[in-house]
Parts: structure tokens; C-alpha cells; sequence
């Protein structure tokens, strides 16, 4: 094994990351050497977290450097950790505090309109994601991060997961494909993590294999808070088992499709008519709403044409869609807007709330509204169009003050 090891990223567009060189010694002691635009101000605490990181794995002689580009002690000390693990076999961690704030836990039917994706191995990115107020952030551990890259990503997720406030956004991660992804969970599982996406997936075998490992971690952790799925399609094989993976386990509250896969996988190009995906994007609403959980979207890969994103989510929508993906904060406004209830649909959910009132108010069992009998799931439908209603502004939360119908 080599006793130098390299971690983290350098160059002059690097900002909130910094660049750890580690050479174990055989004496001499601990030499650290930082480089730091502000070292003035916090060279003294950045040079004492390395020193109790290095004691913390028991190393006593090193040579360390240090290049910092305005890192937070989150991202310094998963850059030292993934340096040390590079040249030591060890399974320690060295986890700083958990924010109070992010001890939080999710419902299986919150909202998911929006999930901003984030590059895992990219810490500048995370740090005022939730301010966006996208439902869900999703540190990803796949496509995004750089084969070489992905085991100092997974510690630099693990942190985040710890130490980024998420401002209530639902806290979510990607792993990488199964059999691999299984290794993320080790990383990921125990730091209050509310969602898991699984990529490329074709089978419900391997949402068995994800369950399997997360009530192994959880047991040897103590976890106790419920950790859900979402299961991203992205293959003709996993268009054709959608409902199998849907319905796979109890945890499974989410079906996504990924376009760019799925095309590439059908050997087409992905079209704005998006002719070549509509029967695999119909294929996942199905599934969806057979198995009774939601079914989200792909990404808007064109950030700058925010008139084409607002017809893509109201196309997403007609289709029976839930939300969709977003690679952009300035996505979000416009995902949450257009996913919202019209006008139409909050009137019309109005009467049957109020005409369910009633009914309770009579003691009836049955509602109706006219001469029609409405289904407790039409009902239970229109309380949540109401609910979004009043989430995004449209409804006023005492609106059966005022409502006359």
C-alpha cells in the first residue's frame, strides 16, 4: 500500500473545497503545512481539527498539506478522512455533531413536486441549497461524480447529511447502481436520511437487496426513523417490470423515470415532442396509481428557457405526474406553480370537500354531490388538490368561512 494519498479538488474555480496531500512517516511527528486565504482569521481552528482527525485515527507521524478554498469543517474533515482511508484500513468515523434542525422525519405521502439534484463530490453546491425551498435535495452519489471520486463523495455526503441545514426539504440520496449502491448505504443509512433513490432499476430483487442492507445497518445503528424508496426507471427492462418495482415494498412511496437513460437504452434520441418516451412515461403513471404511490418525472435539462419547462410540467401534469427532477434552483418556482392546482381544479375540489363536510356534519355514510355518489378516494384526492391549494398560496386555509356551494 502507498503511504501517499490525495483528496479533494483544487484549482481556480474551486470554492467552499479544499485539497488534502497526506504522506504517512516514520517520524517526527505531525507536520502540517496550510495554505488558506484566510488563515488569519481560522488557521488556528483548521490546523487543530486536523490534528484531532489525525489523532482520532491514531496516526502520529505524517506530513499533511493543506490547500483551502474556504471549506467548512464538515468538508475539511471529510477531505482528511478520505485521505486517511486511502492509507489505512480502518471502519471509524470521525462524524461531526448532528444539527439539531435536521433531526426531522418525512411522511410516505409528502410532497415531492420538486428534488434538486446536486453533485455529490461538488460541497459548494449543498450549502444554501434548502434556502431554495425545493421539496426534496438529493445529494447524488451516481452519474454526477467521477468513478474515482466516488468514495471521497460518499464521506463528503455522509457530513453533508449531518451538517447542512436542509431548511425541512425532504433529505435524499442516490446511490450508485445495485450491486455497487449497496456499498453506499454504509455511509449514508444512520444520518437521519429520509429518502433513497435507487438508479437504473429493473427488478424488484433489488429493491429486496436495498431493504435487506438498510435493517442490517439499521439494526447494528439503532435507526429508528422510517427510511423510504424511490426506485428510478431508466430502461426498456424496467419500463416492462414498473409495477413489480412499485409495488416491491412498503417503503417504496415513489416511481421515477429517467429519460436520458431510457433513450439511450432504446437506442433514440430524446426529442422536446418527446414522442419516443410517451408510452414508458405512461407506463410509470400507471404503475404508480395501480400500486398507490406517486410517480415523478424526469429532468428539464434546459435551465435558461424557463417557457419550456413551464409547458413540460403542465404536459407532466396531464399525464398524471406528481412532480418531476429539477437540475437548478431557479427550476423549483416554476415546478411548485404549474403542479399546483388550477382554478378548475381547486372549484371543483371544493365542492366535494364542503359536500363531504356536510355528509359528516348528517352523520351520513355516504356523500354525494348532486346526484352523484362521490368514492372515498375522490374525496381523499380533492382534500390533497386543497391542501396544495393552500400550500402554494391559491386557497386561503379558512376559505370554508367564505365558501358558499
Amino acid at each position: 500500500m502507498s503511504n501517499k494519498a490525495v483528496a479533494g479538488n483544487k484549482g481556480d474555480s474551486i470554492r467552499s473545497d479544499c485539497y488534502v496531500e497526506l504522506e504517512l512517516t516514520k517520524k517526527d511527528g505531525i507536520q502540517i503545512d496550510l495554505q488558506s486565504k484566510v488563515k488569519t482569521l481560522f488557521g488556528d481552528s483548521i490546523i487543530d481539527l486536523c490534528k484531532r482527525e489525525l489523532k482520532f485515527f491514531g496516526i502520529k507521524n505524517c506530513k499533511i498539506k493543506i490547500e483551502d478554498f474556504g471549506a467548512l469543517d464538515y468538508i475539511l474533515a471529510a477531505r482528511i478522512e478520505a485521505a486517511i482511508k486511502q492509507l489505512i484500513d480502518t471502519d471509524k468515523e470521525y462524524l461531526l455533531d448532528l444539527l439539531p434542525q435536521n433531526k426531522y422525519k418525512t411522511e410516505k405521502d409528502r410532497y415531492r413536486r420538486s428534488r434538486l439534484y446536486l453533485p455529490g463530490n461538488t460541497p459548494k453546491l449543498a450549502l444554501n441549497a434548502g434556502i431554495h425551498k425545493p421539496d426534496g435535495i438529493i445529494l447524488d452519489l451516481e452519474d454526477s461524480v467521477a468513478p474515482a471520486k466516488k468514495f471521497e463523495a460518499a464521506i463528503l455526503v455522509r457530513n453533508a447529511l449531518r451538517s447542512v441545514d436542509f431548511y425541512g426539504a425532504e433529505r435524499m440520496v442516490r446511490i450508485n447502481q445495485i450491486p455497487k449502491g449497496l456499498n453506499d448505504l454504509e455511509y449514508i443509512v444512520s444520518h437521519n436520511l429520509n429518502l433513497i433513490l435507487v438508479p437504473k432499476c429493473e427488478s424488484s430483487e433489488q429493491i429486496k437487496l436495498v431493504n435487506e442492507k438498510i435493517e442490517e445497518i439499521s439494526k447494528k445503528k439503532k435507526v429508528e426513523n422510517p427510511i423510504y424508496l424511490m426506485p428510478i426507471i431508466e430502461s426498456a427492462l424496467g419500463i416492462i417490470k414498473a409495477y413489480e418495482i412499485a409495488t416491491a415494498a412498503e417503503n417504496v412511496v415513489a416511481l421515477a423515470i429517467g429519460l436520458e437513460d431510457y433513450t439511450a437504452d432504446l437506442g433514440t434520441q430524446r426529442t422536446k415532442e418527446g414522442k419516443e418516451t410517451f408510452f414508458a412515461r405512461c407506463q410509470i403513471v400507471n404503475a404508480a396509481k395501480a400500486a398507490g404511490i406517486q410517480a415523478i418525472d424526469s429532468v428539464f435539462s434546459d435551465v435558461s428557457d424557463m417557457e419550456a419547462l413551464k409547458q413540460n410540467v403542465l404536459e407532466s401534469k396531464s399525464l398524471g405526474f406528481d412532480g418531476m427532477g429539477c437540475i437548478h434552483p431557479r427550476q423549483i418556482k416554476i415546478i411548485h406553480e404549474y403542479f399546483a392546482p388550477d382554478e378548475k381544479e381547486i372549484e371543483k375540489a371544493k365542492k366535494i370537500e364542503n359536500a363531504f363536510h356536510i355528509a359528516t356534519e348528517k352523520g351520513l355514510g355516504v356523500v354525494s354531490l348532486g346526484s352523484k355518489m362521490i368514492d372515498p378516494p375522490v374525496v381523499k384526492r380533492a382534500q390533497r388538490t386543497i391542501e396544495q391549494a393552500i400550500d402554494t398560496g391559491k386557497l386561503k386555509r379558512s376559505w370554508r368561512n367564505d365558501y358558499v356551494g
